[in-house]
């Protein structure tokens, strides 16, 4: 639900404008009191921090007001209550007050203002924050910064990298940026659904919210018929009347898989073609020689991947340590794709690796991140073919404990392609012919090792949130057939816990190696969370230790209290919430949901750029021959670690979306049905109501559920009639008829079904208390809901 946020404040009381400039990259800003090596007030703290965000680190604070000793601990735990408080949230190495930009982010240019200046908007941004903040862009001289070097240039549609400031000046944007770098120059092509009008030519209905409709000629329709899924170009815009448009390709039915994930590859701005340039280096690619390699190719490594997998970036081996000074310890290899081999610092091949940041995967489709002849040939550890990786080689003892490993650029050959059904299979009981010769040599002592491995994850006690993932098979047509849950096998868990190591090998060797890396970070759930969570579990009689040094294993504690209760599912769900999301950084914090401190992402290269940009830094960090990291590279990891991190957002959110406009549609014929429900979130609009035989949610808006008065409970994560005190907590298992379906906004609208149940006497007596005082709503029947998407 979108909602209007409040103005920009200064100190003043006035709403700011159109920037000023001060010094090189600042905007100039009313002077602040400080004095020098005094601890600063609140307030102070608050608005040197909007006002200069480049400096908001805990570190940079401290500089800027000449804090030592006993004064730096006292702004520390001022900070801490700021996060607790709600008033600062912590954004990667620094921190920002709620809502606010971060001082480095990815902004798409989507307009000019009256001045014919470029206004952009954060690339990615969450839907509770309401609508995203306008930017304004500074667009520099040629020159460059101070004459140095050329400065980039962008324009409408582009997505640039930029440097944040908040502006100081009446009547315009809150923010200025500084172009870092462009990222994507967008094409000028929009996309919409073709609908035929009389006499030849049509009409072209918009899918996005803001677009608009445009006319298509009888002789630009490209042989799109009614209902396609078209992209087109502006062929000429007049004073008066709608756009005229001309149709560049038919992507086809708007039903189908194909159209519905290019829907979302378009409203992303997601990189789809390859450029010649990177096709032709592509396919002039040559094997890798044997050039700084070991030669492993009579290691039985073997491949287990999903059964339908193009490529294949990992293969793995286990065997019992021969030394004796490990007695019941394994020795465990990971072998990984060289891509570095292939992929070169500042080649077409590796911009365009950039620019993507990872490989998209959607039900029937995947946007690689590089082309075919690398992913699913050269770089692909094929069954019987020679091919380069970087292996690393782990020692466990018999209690689980890693106790040394090594590195080495390595030719192998994998002696085996297996799935994770035909691996556990083999385990089980039932090999076949390919299995059957590898059970004892390969496949036990895998298991072997897994199990030994397995010790030490329980000792270790990383977040266990196993929430079941769903697949959605699809007919020959790309229409949805059903919706899956896979059963999650001991072979999958096998393959990540060797992953999980081996990443944790490549963190600890480039940090003993003094190398600048990018670490895969987690940072713990903030105060304000925190606090949230334990008011929810205060009201089912879950305890939850206050403090900031919260670890995973307090909440798999909670977790365990909750298993096979009625509360289970709602208790997940609420955890799951409170966690931060993981993201890339130059700066370790570690990774909370793991419990580990040193961790880097190094096993998947073929579809993510952090993981390629770590084999560099092993590559040439460990004098393993050619493809290392570059100086320039080194130089610009908080850049590539704020680009990635961005673009896995992207990613993550084009896939959700594809998947609920499928099911939207895959739904669209039976409106008027019934289904069994979920409470999936409440809000003070209405419920999120998930179907857990279809993975899709949809709405239930408050001004539907009844002729009670409802009232929003956070605490208890519920709506309940005031009169009745019948109501809906999250988890509530429901029936909900469909009322509408919108295949194109992935939006389903229900009306509940189910009466309410009765609430919890705290709940019922919290509507005695004072609820407006609390911040807390009522809906009365048949008031409109708030628009937007639900």
């Amino acid at each position: 639900m979108s909602r209007i946020p409040r103005e920009r404040t200064n100190p003043a009381g006035k709403r700011p404008g159109k920037t000023g400039r001060a010094g090189k990259d600042a905007p100039a800003v009313e002077p602040l009191n400080i004095v020098h090596g005094a601890l600063p007030s609140r307030e102070v703290i608050l608005r040197f921090i909007a006002d200069h965000p480049q400096k908001a680190s805990k570190r940079e604070l401290a500089k800027a007001f000449g804090l030592k000793g006993d004064n730096r601990v006292e702004l520390k735990h001022m900070l801490q209550e700021l996060e607790q408080e709600g008033m600062l949230q912590k954004n990667r190495k620094s921190l920002i007050r709620p809502g606010a930009l971060p001082p480095v982010t990815v902004l798409d240019i989507t307009t000019r203002d009256k001045d014919g200046d470029l206004i952009g908007r954060p690339a990615e941004w969450p839907e509770d924050q309401g609508v995203a903040p306008a930017v304004a862009i500074r667009q520099q001289s040629p020159a460059g910064r101070q004459g140095k070097g050329k400065a980039p240039v962008a324009g409408l549609g582009d997505r640039i990298l930029a440097k944040i400031f908040p502006a100081v000046d009446r009547g315009g944007p809150a923010y200025t940026a500084r172009i870092i770098k462009v990222i994507d120059r967008r094409r000028g092509a929009s996309m919409g659904v073709f609908r035929t009008a009389p006499g030849g030519g049509g009409r072209l209905l918009p899918i996005e919210r803001r677009g608009e409709e445009m006319v298509i000629d009888p002789d630009f329709t490209g042989g799109a018929t009614d209902g396609d899924l078209v992209e087109v170009e502006i062929a000429r815009l007049g004073r008066f009347g709608l756009p005229r448009a001309k149709v560049l390709s038919v992507v086809g039915s708007v039903g189908s898989e194909k159209a519905i994930s290019m829907i979302a590859i378009h409203a992303h701005g997601i990189p789809h073609v390859f450029p010649p340039a990177v096709i032709a280096e592509a396919e002039a690619a040559k094997p890798a020689s044997m050039s700084h390699r070991e030669d492993w190719r009579d290691v039985p490594l073997i491949t287990i991947d999903p059964a339908d997998a193009k490529d294949h970036d990992d293969a793995v081996y286990a065997e019992l340590d021969p030394s004796p000074d490990n007695p019941g310890g394994v020795l465990v290899t990971v072998a990984i794709a060289d891509v570095s081999w292939y992929v070169r610092p500042n080649s077409p091949l590796d911009r365009e690796a950039l620019k993507r940041g990872n490989s998209v995967y959607f039900p029937d489709r995947v946007v690689p991140m590089l082309p075919e002849r690398i992913s699913n040939d050269l770089c692909s550890l094929k069954e019987g073919v020679d091919r380069p990786a970087l292996a690393v080689r782990m020692s466990f003892s018999g209690e689980g404990r890693k106790i040394g490993h090594t590195f080495h650029r390595i030719m192998m050959k994998s002696a085996a392609k297996l799935s994770y059904q035909q691996a556990q299979a083999a385990i089980d009981g039932k090999p076949d012919d390919q299995t059957g010769p590898m059970l004892e040599p390969i496949l036990k002592p895998l298991w072997h090792a897994y199990e030994v491995m397995k010790r030490g994850r329980d000792r270790r006690q990383p977040l266990e949130l196993d929430m079941p993932e769903r697949k959605i098979l699809l007919k020959p047509d790309g229409t949805v057939d059903r919706v899956v849950v896979p059963p999650r096998l001991d072979a999958h868990k096998l393959i990540e816990e060797m992953m999980i190591q081996a990443n944790v090998c490549a963190a600890e060797t480039l940090e003993k190696k003094r190398q600048p890396l990018i670490y895969r970070i987690h940072d713990g759930p903030t105060l304000a969370k925190q606090e949230i969570l334990r008011e929810f579990l205060a009201t089912l009689g879950i305890s939850l230790a206050k403090g900031g040094n919260m670890r995973a294993n307090n909440f798999n504690g909670i977790l365990a209290k909750a298993d096979g209760t009625p509360h289970q599912t709602m208790v997940s769900e609420m955890v799951l919430r409170s966690q931060s999301q993981a993201i890339y950084g130059p700066e370790n914090i570690g990774h909370f949901g793991l419990n580990l401190m040193k961790y880097a992402h190094f096993t998947s290269p073929i579809r993510r750029y952090a993981d390629l940009i770590v084999h560099r830094a092993l590559v040439g960090s460990l004098g393993f021959g050619e493809g290392g990291i570059t100086p320039e590279e080194e130089a610009a990891l908080d850049d590539i670690a704020a680009e990635i991190s961005t673009f896995e957002r992207r990613a993550m959110a084009a896939e959700r979306e594809t998947v609920d406009r499928l099911i939207a549609h895959h739904l669209s014929g039976r409106v008027g049905e019934e289904f069994a429900g979920r409470v999936s979130g409440v809000t003070k609009s209405g419920l999120f109501i998930a179907l857990p035989d279809y993975g899709a949610d949809g709405f239930v808006p408050i001004s539907t559920l009844g002729s009670d008065y409802f009232i929003y409970d956070e605490a208890h994560q519920a709506l309940s009639g005031e009169r009745t005190g019948l109501g809906y907590r999250l988890g509530d298992s429901v029936t909900v008829k469909l009322v509408e379906a919108i295949p194109l906004a992935g939006a389903l609208r229900f009306e509940m079904i189910s009466e309410g149940r009765e609430m919890p006497a705290a709940v019922r007596s919290f509507h005695k208390a004072g609820r407006r005082d609390r911040g807390q709503v009522r809906k009365k029947p048949g008031t409109r809901p708030p628009r937007g998407r639900h």
